[in-house]
């Protein structure tokens, strides 16, 4: 695929006005015939650092697989795909991951596919069942292999290796750098392009301020700090991390009772309700995430203005990608680390400064957009724009007005002004979208 192609789609359906040094880079290599090893920290660019020289190799599309993607969790998978998808043009792009429907993605590959984005235990099962033929392909990208790893996902990755008999290239992505890489891996003369030091030049956009709990019971001073973040007006983004599960249930419910517009977000969840968590999240609906650690890497998520341990990091590398949500692509960010009055800052955590919330008269307040779901998506041919024009056409609603538009394979999500959503859910009820009636809801 010819740069002149894909270049122009990058900046219309990305919105990216200029290639970072590390995109340019990846860029100037695929030219190259050997492998690439990308060190790059948490929100420096790297899916499109790969996805790039991926696209500049990739020959015209046969229907047959040329190039797959490894990434190491579904949310990552989705993200990747949904790149990919804007701006392969002419390429099918198929996604494949737990929690998605195996007849969907059935039917997908039957119909012949570009290029594959798959987690390693559904791509292994495709395979050994011959619902894909992998032998075309040429290209494979490990994308975040140290997490594949991590996560015992060491003998799923050597099978897949072991299959894709023909790959004449590999791009291998790290958030860490490895001493020893796995055996069966047979890279050749591969270069390694190392930007973990440009983590300095992001901590220099981070504050991180400490807030001092007096009890070890941190629920009440994690209110008092986020009713203070939100100064009485919208709430910023902010993602409020802890280290179990039912540490996030409770720290939730906990919030959600108290008016804070909250979402919940942890691997106990299914597929569908982390969707939704991350839309809702992303589209200002509940611009509070408490989540565990799940959330530090691989999310699409946007413009997060602060990150809060409601927990401290076990680990310095958890502590880094949890900060790597925050302070993106040039943007400014601030850490919140909660700390009870019998507990140890970790050695790996330097303040800038001590805070002390102030709340006086300050209530939780209301979100910008609340949420309406519509019971069809992709596989019923419901496209963005039949939302719009059904919400501005059949309920009144003005299109400036509407926030983002999540179109999922069987459902869709819509961010519509807060005060006016019971109106037009009202004026939505019993009508008719693309000819059909599909229910609507509110979320």
């Amino acid at each position: 695929m010819r740069e002149k192609e894909f270049l122009p789609l990058v900046e219309g359906k990305l919105g990216i006005k200029e290639l970072n040094p590390m995109q340019r880079q990846m860029m100037s290599r695929a030219s190259e015939s050997r492998d690439i090893i990308l060190l790059s920290p948490t929100g420096s660019g790297k899916t499109l650092a790969f996805i790039l020289p991926m696209l500049k190799i990739l020959r015209p599309s046969t229907g047959r697989v040329q190039a797959v993607v490894v990434a190491p969790s579904r949310e990552l998978v989705i993200q990747i795909s949904q790149i990919v998808g804007q701006i392969a043009a002419g390429f099918k792009v198929t996604q494949l991951y737990g929690g998605h429907k195996v007849e969907d993605e059935v039917n997908s590959l039957s119909a012949g596919t570009d290029i594959i984005v798959a987690t390693p235990g559904r791509l292994l099962d495709h395979i050994n069942r011959r619902n894909i033929d992998v032998l075309p392909t040429r290209i494979l990208v490990l994308d975040e292999f140290d997490k594949s790893l991590e996560l015992g996902f060491e003998k799923e990755m050597k099978k897949i290796v072991g299959r894709l008999k023909n790959v004449s290239r590999y791009i291998l992505t790290s958030a860490t750098k490895a001493d020893v890489l796995p055996d069966f891996l047979n890279l050749d003369n591969p270069v390694t392009l190392n930007y973990l030091e440009d983590n300095r030049e992001l901590h220099s956009r981070l504050r991180v301020h400490r807030v001092d709990s007096d009890i070890n019971d941190k629920l009440d001073s994690l209110c008092v700090l986020l009713a203070h973040l939100s100064k009485g007006e919208r709430h910023e983004r902010s993602i409020v991390f802890v280290n179990y599960r039912e540490s996030a249930e409770r720290v939730a419910g906990y919030l959600n009772k108290r008016g804070f517009p909250v979402v919940l977000y942890h691997g106990a969840l299914d597929q569908r309700e982390r969707e939704t968590a991350v839309a809702l999240f992303n589209n200002g609906s509940r611009p509070v995430l408490v989540a565990t650690d799940l959330a530090a890497r691989g999310l699409d998520i946007e413009n997060v203005k602060s990150i809060i341990h409601y927990h401290q990091a076990l680990t310095p590398e958890t502590y880094t990608h949890r900060n790597g949500r925050t302070a993106r692509v040039d943007r400014e960010g601030d850490i919140y680390v909660l700390v009870g009055p019998e507990e140890d800052v970790k050695e790996f955590t330097d303040f800038d400064d001590t805070l002390y919330p102030d709340v006086e008269g300050k209530t939780p307040v209301s979100p910008q957009y609340s949420t309406l779901r519509f019971s069809a998506g992709k596989k019923e041919k419901l496209s963005k724009g039949d939302i719009v024009g059904f919400l501005v056409k059949e309920c009144g609603a003005e299109a400036s007005k509407l926030g983002k538009i999540d179109v999922y394979d069987h459902y869709s999500l819509v961010a519509v002004p807060y005060e006016e959503a019971e109106d037009i859910l009202s004026s939505a009820r019993g009508k008719k979208i693309k000819g059909e009636k599909r229910l609507v809801s509110l979320l």
